[in-house]
């Protein structure tokens, strides 16, 4: 079964060969090495991936999961918080998962 790192990392480069600009999310907070905690800024929940098509500027969220991967409450909670509003999301356990999602 193939790490959700993997996957992330095919479906990245795969969008882009689509057409999209694809960025990678991370959330949550660290602590530096001068004891200063960092804050990516981005809310629990926030998914894997975002961007856009570049030919029509329609954004994207996707969640990466392996094949047996389940999402967060958070997780579920954005993908609420986003359903009516005029972007694509999506669950991809796979390139062609995602390649699906940015087609809609």
């Amino acid at each position: 079964m193939d790490s959700e790192h993997l996957i992330q990392n095919n479906i990245r480069v795969a969008l882009s060969e689509h057409g999209c600009m694809v960025f990678r999310t991370n959330t949550g907070k660290v602590k530096t090495i001068d004891g200063r905690w960092f804050d990516t800024g981005l809310p629990r929940g926030f998914p894997d991936l975002c961007g856009f098509r570049k030919y029509d500027g329609k954004m994207f969220f996707i969640e990466v999961k392996n094949a047996i991967g389940k999402r967060r409450p958070d997780q579920i909670k954005f993908a609420e918080i986003i359903h009516d509003c005029p972007v694509l999301y999506g669950v991809a356990r796979s390139v062609e998962d995602a390649v699906k999602i940015i087609e809609q």
